[in-house]
C-alpha cells in the first residue's frame, strides 16, 4: 500500500532526525521574539479555501526542535479590506514579511487546487535566501514558473509532500 509506505518512511525520518525538544508553533499575528531554528510556512491559503497543509506539517514536525511560524490565523476575516490602511490586514502582511525575511528555513507548498498568487510573490521575494524547501505538485497552474525560478537559483522542486518533508528534516536534525 503506497500510503503505508509513505507513512512508514515519514515516521522513520522523524525517528532519526527529530529526537530533540518539541517544536513550538506561533500563529500570526502573535509576536515572534527569536528566530533561531525557525521555519516559516509559506504556501497556499487562498483566503482560507486551500487545504490546511500547515496543520499536517506542524503535526509531522511536532517532536522536532525549533519554532514554526504559521501565517494561517484562526481569526482571519476574508471581508477585511486588503489595504495598507486596514490595521488587521497590515498587521498580517507585516508579520508574514518579517517571518519570511528572518526565519532560518522556509517551506513553500503550492496547492494544485488553488491559485496562491501571494505564494508566488513570496517565493520571488525570498528566492535568494538559503534553506528554501519547495513542494509544487503536478497540477499547480503555474508549476512551470515555479520550476524555472527555482532551477535558476539551485532550489529543488519536490513533486510530493513526502519528498519535501524528507528534505526539510535535513534542517531539523
Amino acid at each position: 500500500n503506497f500510503d503505508y509506505v509513505c507513512h512508514t518512511a515519514s515516521f522513520m525520518l522523524y525517528y532519526f532526525f527529530c529526537q530533540g525538544d518539541f517544536m513550538k508553533e506561533i500563529l500570526a499575528p502573535n509576536p515572534v521574539t527569536q528566530f533561531d531554528n525557525s521555519l516559516f510556512l509559506a504556501g497556499s491559503i487562498d483566503m482560507g479555501n486551500a487545504e490546511n497543509w500547515q496543520q499536517r506539517l506542524v503535526t509531522d514536525l511536532e517532536h522536532c526542535e525549533g519554532i514554526i511560524l504559521n501565517p494561517r490565523r484562526t481569526d482571519w476575516d476574508s471581508s477585511w479590506e486588503q489595504s495598507i490602511n486596514n490595521p488587521q490586514f497590515n498587521e498580517q502582511v507585516t508579520w508574514e514579511l518579517d517571518g519570511l525575511t528572518k526565519a532560518n528555513t522556509i517551506f513553500f507548498y503550492f496547492d494544485p487546487n488553488g491559485l496562491a498568487p501571494i505564494t508566488l510573490m513570496e517565493l520571488g521575494y525570498v528566492i535568494q535566501k538559503n534553506n528554501i524547501i519547495v513542494c509544487c505538485p503536478d497540477g499547480y497552474w503555474r508549476k512551470g514558473n515555479v520550476e524555472i525560478i527555482c532551477n535558476r537559483h539551485g532550489i529543488t522542486v519536490h513533486n510530493t509532500y513526502e519528498d519535501a518533508l524528507a528534505d526539510l528534516f535535513k534542517y531539523f536534525s
